[in-house]
């Protein structure tokens, strides 16, 4: 990655974008007819899937009930031809392990579990492409397949990524830009709250820019809840036409 210039001198990127701005998103709900929900997104050149089951009774051991709230079960995976590296093992492996906890934390904080004990409620999210800005779009996407299975949330859970590059923080970050190194942060955001759901940074940031690049990034997550807000409504405006409201 030597020599690559992520941001030139006129303040533009590798794909030509300005330093704040997103990835075009595009997604629909409703996508398998056989789930609770389902939901199916691309942020950039990153596609993923969502599907979500429940609430549902806990499956297996009794014993994992909660009486209190339900239980959020999380599971991640991405396709073999996702990336230009082949893998043996898709799913089950250490990243996709650490990715299904981050996303069940995320969802833990977002769902109101208090309203279905004893319950178990399952969301499965695959990355069919990946390129930069995995674990946003995998949010982004179970955010919506939640809410098309009706499961209630506090709020929309929105995620963006941000880095940090000659002093610039950039959001949503491509393949080419997180390849590059450097410190990046992963944020999930309640946007009607601003409360954190998930912060992750996996480099070293001088505490001088940690706050220009968490706004960064926060403002990405609410331009991304304007898109999945948008798509929400949509689909409700789709589904009331269908059902002859």
């Amino acid at each position: 990655m030597a020599g690559l210039e992520l941001l030139s001198d006129q303040g533009y990127r590798v794909d030509g974008r300005r330093a704040g701005e997103l990835r075009k998103i595009q997604a629909r709900m409703g996508v398998f007819a056989q789930a609770d929900g389902s939901a199916y997104i691309e942020q950039g050149n990153t596609k993923a899937l969502a599907v979500v089951y429940g609430p549902h009774e806990i499956r297996g051991s009794r014993a994992r009930a909660l009486p209190d709230r339900a239980l959020v079960n999380c599971q991640y995976s991405s396709a073999t031809f996702s990336t230009g590296e082949r893998k043996r093992r898709p799913h089950g492996d250490r990243k996709s392990c650490e990715m299904g906890l981050q996303l069940r934390q995320t969802f833990e904080a977002a769902i109101l579990t208090q309203l279905h004990p004893r319950s178990q409620i399952d969301i499965y999210v695959q990355v069919l492409q990946a390129d930069g800005g995995t674990y946003a779009a995998c949010v982004n996407a179970a955010t919506l397949a939640v809410l098309d299975a009706g499961i209630p949330m506090r709020d929309f859970v929105c995620a963006c990524s941000a880095g940090f590059v000659d002093g610039t923080a950039l959001a949503d970050l491509s393949h080419v830009e997180e390849a590059a190194g450097g410190p990046q942060l992963a944020l999930a955001l309640l946007p009607a709250s601003g409360q954190i759901a998930l912060l992750e940074m996996d480099a070293r940031l001088h505490e001088d820019h940690l706050e220009q690049v968490l706004e960064a990034a926060a403002r990405a997550a609410r331009d991304a809840h304007t898109v999945l807000d948008r798509v929400v409504r949509q689909h409700v405006q789709e589904a009331s036409v269908l059902l002859g409201d």
